[in-house]
């Protein structure tokens, strides 16, 4: 098994992470990710659930879920249990192709570009313990700060950190993650903690 290309399996958490190609960037104005946030709903919401994001101008992070195979099952185009997991983790990555596929697509009609749009594959990991995904978690949040957007993930718009704290609809699972951190006042005292220049990027 390829380590950049782990199978999608149901039941498990992945650190999900895409680039685009070259000097190109995947988002040049605000309605770039809101689109994308919307095509992610539309095509990744039904099969993942999302634990945390960081949309950056030329790569972005994940943290998700995949969804169990009773709940794939409702998704999938036979709509019925498949015999192995790796024909749910092919849907799933289909529905990850998909929604690069609507993205770039509209993208490109947008800025009259042509060609590909983001690396040809996507980077996972699985997450397969708390304090990693606690460093994820804490690593997508500050992962603007990092490169210089902005001071604090709270003024950063295209992560989740803002969402987590806000009563709004969102697609991130609030509960679940706060409560992996201990709860909500555990998980902002957290951040406020964190200290982003005494961490190592994540390798994949």
């Amino acid at each position: 098994m390829n380590n950049l290309h782990p199978p999608l399996f149901p039941g498990k958490v992945y650190h999900l992470f895409n680039h685009a190609v070259g000097t190109e960037n995947l988002f040049r104005e605000d309605a770039n990710y809101l689109y994308f946030l919307e095509k992610y709903r539309k095509y990744i919401s039904p099969v993942c659930r999302t634990f945390s994001y960081a949309l950056l101008p030329n790569h972005f992070h994940l943290t998700v879920q995949v969804r169990s195979p009773a709940e794939l099952i409702f998704t999938m185009p036979q709509n019925r249990p498949a015999t192995y997991p790796e024909v749910y983790a092919e849907f799933v990555m289909q529905q990850f192709s998909n929604l690069f596929n609507a993205y770039a697509k509209a993208f490109n009609k947008r800025y009259n570009r042509r060609g590909a749009l983001f690396i040809d594959y996507l980077r996972r990991k699985p997450i397969e313990n708390a304090v990693y995904f606690e460093r994820v978690v804490l690593y997508h949040h500050f992962n603007a700060v990092r490169h210089g957007f902005c001071n604090t993930p709270l003024d950063y718009r295209f992560s989740s950190y803002p969402a987590f704290l806000s009563n709004q609809e969102s697609i991130i699972e609030r509960e679940i993650v706060m409560n992996r951190f201990g709860g909500r006042a555990a998980f902002i005292a957290r951040h406020q903690g964190y200290d982003w220049r005494f961490d190592e990027e994540l390798d994949f």
